[in-house]
């Protein structure tokens, strides 16, 4: 049967935050073990400055050391700049160019050091980059449900940001939770509103969750005809700007339950999951902690 969702796990996500260099055997490992369940997309690696994300530094070996033969998963590469883009876009396995852009000027420059401006005319060298190579566009949306520093938000900010981008050529864009603090009412009324607005664009859903919400996150965006979800096992990574420590990316495990109730169909191979969900045990080691599987 057909996917009626697409899962875009993230290990990029949840490994860039950890200080001690996880070792590229390791990730390699990892990674092929997350490519053998079959999402739809693995957010693999970064082609950043090492001084910016030193766990990235070794995307480039890791690619090269992935094993795509008969794999239906697709690699997405998060790069910052146009060097980034053209190192990106030099791997025939890497299939989309993930590109943060932020509807708060003061989130751009902290991460990208960037004006809002500035991406702008970024992201159109990044657009012609991708286009020249055969590969897409991921934009995602930062602040995409809210802004914690007092600068100004609104739903209709977010909606004028995507009709921008749309005009631009961007046809995947991924609106984020970033700091974990989005209400369901504000992510239904925005995927209700901008879905039927633009056929042709693919929204996905950026949540960074707690324990207590993630449910609900799910399920508004959901039912408001969002397809296409980020998250990554155990909820590691995500959100540093966000006080609660237990919030976190949307772990898989949790998206993959909220599926199976609901009968809705992700195609994934549960007993490769498995595999995939002890192996980021080993990368992700917590004291005291049993490699098992545990059903989220």
């Amino acid at each position: 049967m057909k996917p009626q969702v697409k899962i875009i796990e993230c290990p990029r996500d949840a490994m860039q935050g950890i200080k001690h260099f996880i070792e590229t055997d390791r990730k390699v490992r990892y990674i092929n073990s997350l490519l053998r369940v079959g999402f739809d997309t693995v957010d693999f690696g970064s082609f950043v400055s090492p001084k910016a994300i030193p766990q990235m530094r070794d995307t480039a070996e890791v690619v090269g050391r992935l094993d795509m033969r008969r794999m239906s998963s697709k690699l997405l590469a998060i790069i910052a700049n146009v060097r980034g883009a053209r190192d990106a876009a030099g791997f025939s396995q890497i299939r989309y160019l993930g590109y943060p852009f932020s509807v708060s000027e003061i989130f751009q420059m902290r991460n990208t050091a960037k004006t809002i401006a500035e991406s702008v005319e970024v992201l159109k060298e990044i657009l012609s980059i991708a286009n020249e190579a055969g590969k897409e566009t991921v934009v995602y949306l930062s602040m995409g449900f809210g802004n914690p520093y007092g600068e100004p938000w609104s739903p209709e900010l977010v909606a004028g940001w995507v009709e921008k981008l749309h005009d631009m050529g961007v046809r995947i864009m991924s609106l984020s939770d970033t700091i974990g603090a989005a209400q369901p009412e504000t992510i239904d009324y925005l995927f209700r509103h901008l879905i039927p607005l633009y056929p042709d664009v693919e929204f996905g859903a950026h949540l960074h969750t707690h324990p207590v919400n993630w449910y609900e996150k799910v399920d508004a965006a959901y039912k408001a005809g969002c397809r296409r979800f980020d998250s990554a096992i155990r909820g590691f990574g995500g959100c540093p700007m966000a006080k609660d420590e237990l919030t976190g990316n949307l772990p898989t495990e949790k998206l993959l339950n909220y599926f199976a109730r609901n009968g809705i169909e992700t195609g994934l191979n549960m007993n490769a999951f498995e595999n995939a969900y002890n192996e980021a045990l080993k990368v992700f080691a917590r004291p005291g902690e049993k490699n098992i599987f545990i059903d989220g």
